[in-house]
């Protein structure tokens, strides 16, 4: 199937939408730096969650989810606590209220209130923003890669290159499709700012629900329940596991085990258990400084704070996996229609959009392409506008021109907009995987965030020098480890060697963050008693406690932690099952679908009683 004059006119016009809606928001979102980066803190949390929700409906990932419920079947919707994707859950339920309480424009410029503005305050603050930076870049790769992989399928270069005057070497084309969308992503963020992206996402994400909806329906009128078992080996629409993954595509598509073996995840039970401990250390380290932590500073209060991160995971979870699920089952059971095959290799990241290709049509095809071209621009775009707020607030306001006018400061912004579109552009024609990629954000970097995130919040020692060196030891072993250890266990992928390094940079950040505490003098105590008397934290902050409580003998003390940690468990459970569920519905499973549906309804009134009924600000 191909394109239709009306595909295209729903891309076209999706695609001038964007770009009408940063030109009527430029006025309103320069009038100053907090409306550009924060929306004037006037946006309500529904909207903020669906934009945060279309930000993460993101392209290149939906590829990748696709690939593992193509290949894992129901265990897929374990695989990806990799991100983790339950740090929503942890947002949800205590960090995002503590995260607004303090009222600033970025999470470098937060670390001021637990810090300070000392010369350790300083290191931490700089290295909040380097870490900002790389992962905006690394993040902004990883989208440039999947949306060139992406529209290369829809568009094939023998039908673009008769009209222009250079040609491109094949393996070169997606990156020049990636640079075309991300000039328009780029160009909308850059007028509007916050409040852009966030009206943008709302449209973006009523296109992608359409789509989703009608892919699922789709796929449910054209595959059996007994198609679907015979094109699938046994255990595959199971999501409970053993030690070993124990699937075997023999006899159905057999590269499908040489993917499984490349990808490393045949010890499933360890790999399981290495995500659930990643990803809950992760998770209390709190929001990493990107658009998420942005979306939270842009609400009204603390409690919007917190139901804007729950909505996050309803918005997305179900309507995503609808289409997730709706694309694996045809593309599992007319496989042999697929053409995955680029550059004489099959590929299997491009299982979606060869899927769209054949099973879509007029009409629908192009609201998909438009879906999820939108979803590619807002997580682009909302990556794009956290570099900015970064360098532009964060550096050079305060270090290099502190007198800069407000017409100064988002002229800069626009400038640092395109640094890092370029930058990044550059770092994606290195990149060929979008699984490499994934691995290094979630499983490297982010790996060498945790130790210091999680002190800062939970131990009253923790100090501005101790947490730059914990952060700097992370970052630095981040971005050298896959290079000193490569090769050295050829049993582990590649891809996936960063989480089984994961430990080891655990112990080194933690080495430089404690020694780094323990080795020069505590906080300012006036600090100490500011930040947590107003975030208002539980943990071990015992000596502040008590002199919080000197002065304010009624201070209202977090006594919350077991009530936080029950409704997180619980939360996971939620969260899970508005994964499964969609999943269950496509497939016709019925009973699993009765299951998931009462976890999901019981966990969702326990919620209800035990976390929103007890909100506040």
């Amino acid at each position: 199937m191909t394109m239709s004059s009306l595909d295209i006119f729903i891309i076209l016009a999706y695609l001038a939408t964007t770009i009408i809606i940063g030109i009527l928001l430029k006025r309103k979102a320069s009038k100053d730096m907090k409306s550009y980066y924060m929306g004037g803190n006037k946006l309500p949390w529904y909207m903020l969650g669906l934009s945060n929700a279309s930000g993460m409906f993101d392209i290149s990932g939906t590829m990748w989810l696709v690939t593992l419920c193509f290949v894992y079947g129901m265990k897929s919707v374990w695989i990806p606590w990799l991100w983790p994707v339950f740090n929503q859950v942890f947002l949800m339920i205590f960090l995002s209220a503590w995260v607004r309480r303090s009222g600033v424009l970025t999470g470098a410029e937060w670390i001021r209130t637990r810090f300070g503005d000392d010369t350790g305050g300083k290191l931490s603050h700089m290295v909040v923003v380097l870490f900002a930076v790389i992962s905006v870049l690394g993040f902004l790769a990883y989208g440039f890669i999947g949306i060139g992989k992406f529209v290369e399928i829809f568009v094939p270069w023998s039908a673009v290159a008769p009209y222009l005057p250079f040609d491109i070497a094949p393996e070169y084309v997606p990156h020049f499709y990636g640079i075309i969308f991300t000039s328009i992503a780029t160009f909308y963020v850059m007028l509007g700012g916050m409040m852009s992206i966030v009206w943008a996402d709302v449209v973006q994400f009523l296109i992608i629900t359409i789509a989703s909806l009608a892919i699922g329906f789709i796929a449910m009128s054209q595959v059996s329940p007994e198609a679907l078992q015979a094109a699938t080996p046994e255990g595959w629409d199971n999501p409970f596991f053993g030690w070993n993954l124990d699937l075997d595509w023999s006899g159905l598509v057999n590269e499908v085990n040489d993917k499984i073996q490349a990808d490393g995840y045949s010890l499933f039970g360890l790999f399981v258990m290495m995500l659930l401990f990643k990803g809950i250390l992760i998770s209390a380290a709190g929001p990493a400084p990107n658009y998420d932590m942005q979306k939270i500073l842009a609400t009204k209060s603390p409690k919007e704070a917190s139901l804007m991160s729950g909505f996050v995971s309803v918005a997305l979870m179900p309507i995503r996996y609808f289409m997730i699920a709706g694309f694996t089952v045809l593309a599992i059971v007319y496989y042999q229609d697929l053409n995955l095959l680029v550059g004489g290799q099959l590929d299997f990241e491009g299982i979606l959009p060869s899927a769209i290709l054949q099973f879509a049509p007029t009409g629908i095809l192009g609201l998909l392409l438009a879906g999820l071209l939108a979803a590619f621009m807002s997580t682009f775009a909302s990556t794009v506008n956290a570099a900015p707020a970064y360098l532009v607030n964060d550096i050079y306001k305060r270090y290099i021109n502190p007198q800069a006018s407000n017409k100064k400061l988002i002229h800069a912004s626009y400038l640092v907009s395109i640094l890092v579109v370029v930058i990044s552009t550059f770092i994606g024609f290195a990149v060929t995987s979008i699984n490499s990629v994934l691995q290094w954000i979630v499983s490297g970097l982010w790996g060498g965030y945790v130790v210091s995130n999680v002190l800062k919040w939970y131990w009253w020692r923790l100090n501005g020098f101790g947490y730059f060196w914990g952060m700097l030891s992370g970052i630095l072993g981040a971005m050298s480890f896959p290079v000193i250890f490569d090769g050295v266990f050829p049993e582990i992928a590649s891809d996936i060697l960063p989480l089984y390094l994961f430990p080891l940079l655990l112990v080194v950040s933690a080495v430089g963050a404690i020694a780094g505490s323990l080795l020069t003098k505590a906080e300012d105590p006036e600090i100490l008693k500011s930040f947590y008397s107003k975030v208002r934290p539980w943990g071990f902050w015992g000596p502040i406690k008590q002199a919080v409580l000197a002065e304010q003998p009624d201070f209202p003390v977090n006594k919350n932690f077991k009530r936080d940690m029950f409704n997180v468990a619980v939360g996971i459970v939620l969260q899970t099952s508005l994964v499964a569920l969609p999943i269950y519905i496509i497939m016709k499973n019925w009973l699993a679908v009765a299951i998931t549906l009462s976890l999901l309804v019981c966990s969702a009134i326990t919620l209800k009683i035990n976390w929103y009924n007890k909100l506040e600000d």
